[in-house]
């Protein structure tokens, strides 16, 4: 009987570095992409100290930028809303920080709180409105950049323009 284990034969793999794959500077999967916005969620210190409140219009700051990705951070007043919309040929993830947002789609309504994540392909239409009393913080990541935002009209979709919603 032999009683040799396998870490006896071949050495610790931990120690063989060609063995191991290099850690990627910037993400290239859709996993890794909402890996990147739930750790930027989680430190606070990265992005608190940007919010901004505009009563007028929507805020929005871009975060960080990478090898064909963009990250924002947006803020939301009560009644503040994006408008009915899809985001041409970018995929997303959308990541509540702070409060409550409403997203709308043809498949219904649902309330995503802080910490709640959304991820979607081109195409995917939706409008995302604070409908809570409480401003709101979120971070979307797309990929590629986003270089354009087409507005829909409400025949399309559940979803409907809020009066006073402010679009961007």
């Amino acid at each position: 009987m032999n009683s040799d284990s396998d870490l006896q034969i071949a050495g610790d793999i931990l120690e063989v570095t060609h063995l191991l794959q290099t850690p990627r500077e910037h993400p290239a999967t859709v996993a890794e992409f909402a890996g990147l916005a739930r750790s930027l969620a989680e430190d606070r210190s990265q992005w608190e100290h940007l919010v901004r409140y505009d009563a007028t219009s929507r805020w929005y700051h871009r975060l960080r930028t990478g090898p064909g990705y963009e990250v924002w951070l947006l803020s939301w007043v009560p009644g503040q809303g994006s408008g009915l919309h899809d985001h041409g040929r970018s995929s997303g993830v959308l990541t509540v920080l702070d409060g409550t947002l409403t997203e709308r789609t043809e498949r219904g309504t649902r309330a995503l709180r802080a910490g709640a994540q959304r991820v979607f392909a081109p195409g995917y239409v939706h409008e995302v409105v604070n409908d809570a009393l409480e401003p709101a913080v979120s971070l979307h990541v797309y990929y590629p950049g986003l270089t354009e935002m087409p507005m829909h009209t409400a025949p399309h979709c559940e979803a409907r323009a809020l009066p006073g919603a402010v679009t961007a």
